[in-house]
């Protein structure tokens, strides 16, 4: 198992918000993506190496890996965790432990899964998850899927515009889901079933002063109770209110900010970072940055 030690480079920017500091907790990540905090550890998916690294507070180290995989989330499931497999369309089931349990490539109609891409857990073992389409696809194809912690794969949305970014409200009434492709955020109501209803828009990121071309990929919703949309158009995530308001936005060194998470405490704010979208392995890294 290859260790990565941790950079110790401290880098103070400015963001809209006044100053923040910023850690680099790796500088040779490979398209970090999909993040979590889970007992003090933070879990993050690499695409361009195919495998979820652990990072304990001092050190980087490989948790699960699957070549072809091109993992972009990794989500709490059960006792384990799902990993989306978007370049070999699989959610794999893993093990607390970091082992594979499981894999499934269809939903439970038999439809194959075509890019899963985001996932959040849905307050009751369960989650919810996208999946994308073809990149850049001409048919709008994207869904929203349910998987059970047992892995059944529920189709709940369709018709989506490269479904990505994937969150549930606090109060657990609603799902937000990013329309990539589209560049805004959507949402759900979740019915007492688990299936979703009243689609609405929340917000168009040209309407919080953002370019035509902005890109929205990772939402997490803050212990403030705002929504927190990662840019992978800029290194940059911006944060709106509950009713879609432009509150601040936190910038980090690199080219673009796809995704991030919160720790436990909720005052550091793991930013997920890509330098290099030219060209595999998709050289970035991964911040840590004081939240404020």
């Amino acid at each position: 198992m290859r260790v990565l030690l941790a950079a110790c480079l401290i880098v103070i920017f400015a963001n809209s918000a006044g100053a923040a500091e910023t850690k680099v907790v790796n500088p040779e990540a490979s398209f970090p993506e999909g993040p979590l905090v889970k007992d003090g550890k933070l879990y993050y998916a690499e695409y361009g190496a195919h495998k979820v690294s652990i990072w304990d507070g001092v050190t980087n180290q490989v948790f699960w890996s699957k070549e072809g995989c091109g993992p972009s989330a990794i989500i709490p499931l059960g006792e384990g965790f799902a990993v989306t497999c978007y370049d070999s369309g699989e959610m794999v089931q893993v093990s607390s432990d970091g082992k594979t349990v499981a894999s499934m490539a269809k939903d439970n109609a038999g439809n194959a899964l075509v890019g899963p891409n985001d996932g959040t857990p849905d307050g009751k073992g369960g989650i919810y998850f996208t999946t994308s389409g073809p990149w850049e696809s001409g048919p709008i194809v994207g869904r929203v899927l349910h998987m059970s912690a047992e892995g059944t794969i529920l189709p709940r949305a369709d018709d989506l515009h490269y479904a990505n970014g994937i969150a549930l409200s606090p109060d657990g009434q609603r799902l937000f889901v990013n329309e990539s492709e589209a560049g805004r955020v959507i949402s759900f109501k979740i019915e007492s079933d688990g299936t979703l209803s009243d689609r609405r828009l929340f917000v168009r990121l040209f309407a919080l002063d953002e370019p035509p071309e902005a890109y929205p990929d990772g939402l997490k919703f803050g212990p403030d109770g705002n929504l927190y949309i990662g840019l992978y158009s800029a290194g940059r995530i911006v944060v709106v209110d509950k009713e879609g308001k432009l509150q601040r936005k936190i910038e980090v060194p690199s080219a673009t900010a796809p995704n991030l998470t919160f720790s436990a405490d909720g005052k550091t704010i793991y930013v997920m970072s890509v330098d290099d979208t030219s060209s595999a392995p998709y050289k970035g890294k991964v911040y840590a940055v004081g939240a404020q």
